[in-house]
């Protein structure tokens, strides 16, 4: 009897002892904090990821920790899960390349753009969409993916963003800025992709994107703050407009200043 007794004194202290020192942790600030759902899916996405490539291996090491890292080393990615891996926060959009069909929604952009083929069983749907990936610190890419359903043209379109990435470096050089952060490019550029032609021009801080809205997502993805622009041919080719002003960003890498 006196066993059970003193097992049940015991049990009640070590109770009494976790909940005191639960709140004394508490009133310190030392408690430790519940993991986000979705850096939890985040690591069991890892864990299963088995790198194919010397850069993939290193990524996982942990060797490289930045895709800054990468580009020094002039290494070429060619795994997405690489991109994944060392951007926590990456930026994801598509670009309205397509347009709404029908009698209330005829002329509407969209983020799908619809192709038919005609064969002898019929009409062959074929939906385009074009991603863009970024860090917000200077990388960003573009893909272009094509499948007989949205979501997987949309899954390789990002896929192949994500392996298509450049660096590009921002800088200020604007005559009326003075400052030193990165929020412009440091140089005017040239970009140029079928009648398409985009000029680049470093602006003030405060300025803004001046460029089309769909060329928005692409700066900003790549962390650019501010910046002037004019642009020649069709630009209401969105597809061609896009791959003008990557060529553009990658001229700001490849520059000698």
């Amino acid at each position: 009897m006196t066993d059970i007794v003193d097992a049940e004194e015991k049990a009640e202290e070590e109770r009494i002892s976790i909940e005191a020192d639960k709140r004394f942790k508490e009133e310190e600030g030392r408690t430790e904090k519940e993991k986000d759902p979705a850096e939890i899916e985040r690591e069991e996405k890892f864990k299963s990821w088995v790198p194919k490539t010397s850069l993939g291996k290193d990524v996982l090491a942990g060797k490289i920790k930045s895709l800054s890292e990468v580009f020094r080393d002039g290494r070429k990615i060619m795994e997405p899960e690489i991109f994944d891996f060392l951007v926590r926060a990456p930026i994801i959009e598509c670009l309205f390349i397509g347009q709404a069909k029908g009698k209330f929604g005829g002329g509407k952009r969209r983020a799908f753009r619809q192709t038919q083929k005609k064969t002898k069983e019929g009409n062959i749907l074929t939906f385009g969409v074009m991603a863009v990936v970024g860090d917000g610190e200077g990388h960003v890419g573009i893909g272009y993916g094509r499948a007989s359903e949205t979501l997987p043209a949309r899954e390789k379109a990002i896929r192949r963003a994500k392996l298509n990435l450049i660096e590009v470096p921002r800088g200020c050089a604007s005559y009326d800025c003075s400052c030193s952060e990165s929020h412009s490019i440091p140089l005017t550029v040239y970009g140029k992709c079928s009648s398409v032609r985009v000029k680049l021009i470093p602006a003030p801080q405060g300025t803004g994107l001046v460029i089309g809205d769909e060329m928005k997502k692409v700066l900003r993805a790549a962390g650019i703050r501010d910046i002037y622009s004019k642009c020649y041919g069709k630009v209401r080719t969105t597809f061609n407009t896009a791959k003008a002003v990557m060529a553009a960003l990658s001229k700001v890498g490849g520059a000698r200043i």
